[in-house]
């Protein structure tokens, strides 16, 4: 992005034939100790909550499969994308392609990013005050001589923040993805590289797109390039993210990531996210410390507020905003740690003076308490409201206090359902584990039904199918109406499906199901958007699938059918079909 005038000034940027001493500031910046400090802390923190959460195993399977030669799918031969987070799919590939163990590289490469990100955050906030930020022109940046870590005390003393410093997920990906986001918004507006790093937010999560939205608005506002400028920086930023999704509708058939589809992202669920909020501030107080940090910068940043400083509060509050408005998640906090993160980025490291020294007593007060007692009241269990202390439960199931490759040697159903896993596979024949005992089926080696997606991902070969009546991984569920159920978990697609897609009619007998409703089933998976559903995710990926595919990527999207049978065939096939 070029801009149309000088930058002379406070907020001057570092360009080619800038002193020497101008381009290592950030690495001395990045040596002080109220910026390693925090990152150290966190590093501590997390290491010693380790842990695999089940949602990273679907991560797992995935890469394993592109490794296999078998493409960035689930199951071969149906192509599916579980994996919400694209650009972390395709870091633990390239981590798994070194011959390392997966899930490892996932927890403590998220680790690393959560670190990373850390560091990033408190250079940010250096260079930002440096430059004339929330403390008005000549603000103490570089020159002050106490520093407090004010915004990042708020993360350290919050145990979802240790807890999903790992988890393998890409929680830490987008830690790091938002710090040197903002580092590159602050520092060089100017240069093409920070369009390209601010572009990639959809790619880290689909969510974060509303980050990068903000944060180019921000760079516009800053640098008024001339049009031609403007549209250079919107294509540099927007070109990797296009391109893939691009490779998403004709490969796919689908707009967004199946999650996306099967957690309906569209909707609106207030009343439900307004329950998911509260369970993560109510639990912790925070209240209390955003409440301090605000009056605080309210009273520092008096005198001038950047656009560049301004776009992480913007941006943390829209994504909160959406994170209530779609219903929340049933992972406790874990959607609202980007979001806060941002709101807290300008404020990550503050000056000594008598207005944030007050704040700083507050917030050390209550982060005292917070880390040491304030914790939710359904600790390793899943809450009243459908949310869960994921770490909790995997820990509690696997009786493991680092629980990175799963046994659920305490969870009955899920070690019941990996005992007839191996014993399918031993048989050797096609067999259907979708109902109370294993059927015969049409294909391939073995097929299981568990919502536990994870582990069905990792105890059924990678030439097997591992589906969830969900929807994470299996189009056909995905796609199901939903029904009223726990957050994240809405749908549940009834047994009849499965049997009259992957089943034999004795199979269908021997699960004592309605022969009239599998047949029903049966027929309605032949017609209209229902059959078009399936060739699109299943049918060989010629030319002119994939141009079929990316032309009925939106219609496809939004397709849904009934999930009772019967009903589906009339609406689907208009009449019963031979």
């Amino acid at each position: 992005m070029t801009s149309t005038h000088s930058s002379a000034g406070p907020a001057r940027d570092i360009r080619v034939g800038d002193p020497p001493g101008a381009r290592t500031t950030a690495w001395r910046w990045g040596l002080r100790p109220a910026v390693w400090a925090p990152a150290l802390l966190i590093a501590v923190a997390g290491f010693q909550r380790r842990w695999m959460s089940d949602d990273g195993h679907i991560y797992v399977r995935t890469v394993r499969q592109v490794l296999a030669g078998n493409g960035p799918v689930f199951n071969p031969g149906e192509r599916a994308e579980s994996s919400t987070g694209t650009l972390w799919q395709w870091l633990l590939v390239l981590g798994g392609a070194t011959g390392a163990d997966v899930a490892s590289v996932a927890v403590y490469g998220g680790l690393l990013l959560t670190v990373a990100g850390f560091v990033l955050a408190g250079i940010g906030a250096l260079r930002a005050r440096g430059a004339g930020g929330l403390d008005g022109p000549g603000g103490p940046g570089d020159g002050a001589r106490f520093l407090v870590p004010c915004g990042a005390v708020v993360l350290l003393a919050l145990p979802p923040v240790w807890d999903f410093a790992t988890s393998g997920l890409e929680t830490g990906l987008a830690t790091c993805w938002i710090a040197a986001a903002w580092l590159a918004l602050v520092a060089r507006p100017h240069a093409p590289a920070t369009c390209a790093l601010i572009g990639l937010g959809p790619l880290v999560r689909p969510d974060l797109g509303l980050v990068s939205v903000v944060f180019l608005a921000a760079q516009w506002v800053t640098v008024r390039p001339s049009w031609r400028g403007a549209l250079a920086g919107a294509g540099v930023a927007g070109a990797l993210p296009a391109a893939y999704e691009i490779f998403r509708m004709g490969y796919y058939g689908h707009l967004v990531p199946l999650p996306g589809v099967t957690k309906e992202a569209s909707r609106s669920l207030w009343g439900r996210g307004a329950t998911y909020l509260w369970d993560f501030a109510g639990p912790y107080g925070l209240w209390l410390p955003l409440a301090a940090v605000g009056a605080g910068a309210v009273v520092a940043g008096r005198a001038r507020l950047r656009a560049p400083v301004a776009a992480p509060c913007v941006a943390g509050v829209l994504c909160w905003v959406y994170v209530v408005r779609v219903g929340g998640d049933f992972m406790h906090a874990r959607m609202f740690l980007p979001g806060l993160l941002l709101m807290l980025l300008p404020v990550f490291l503050v000056p000594l003076t008598r207005a944030w020294g007050a704040v700083a007593v507050v917030v050390c007060g209550w982060a005292v308490v917070c880390a040491g007692a304030l914790r939710v009241p359904y600790g390793g269990q899943v809450g009243p409201d459908g949310v869960a202390d994921e770490r909790g439960v995997y820990v509690r199931q696997n009786a493991d206090p680092h629980p990175v490759h799963h046994d659920f040697s305490h969870s009955p159903g899920n070690s019941r359902y990996r005992h007839l896993v191996q014993a399918a596979v031993r048989s050797g024949r096609p067999t259907l584990l979708v109902g109370p005992v294993p059927v015969a089926a049409t294909a391939p080696s073995v097929t299981g039904v568990h919502n536990t997606l994870g582990l069905n991902g990792t105890v059924v070969p990678l030439d097997g199918a591992a589906l969830d009546a969900i929807g994470l991984s299996y189009p056909l569920a995905a796609h199901s109406g939903a029904t009223r159920g726990r957050v994240g978990h809405d749908k549940h697609l009834p047994r009849e499906w499965v049997v009259a897609e992957r089943g034999t009619a004795r199979g269908a007998a021997a699960q004592g199901l309605d022969p009239a409703r599998v047949e029903a089933a049966r027929r309605a998976l032949r017609c209209g958007p229902l059959a078009e559903l399936r060739a699109a995710t299943r049918a060989p990926l010629t030319a002119g699938r994939f141009w079929h595919n990316l032309t009925g990527a939106a219609a496809r999207t939004a397709f849904r059918f009934p999930t009772d049978p019967v009903r589906a065939e009339r609406e689907l096939c208009g009449r019963p079909t031979p």
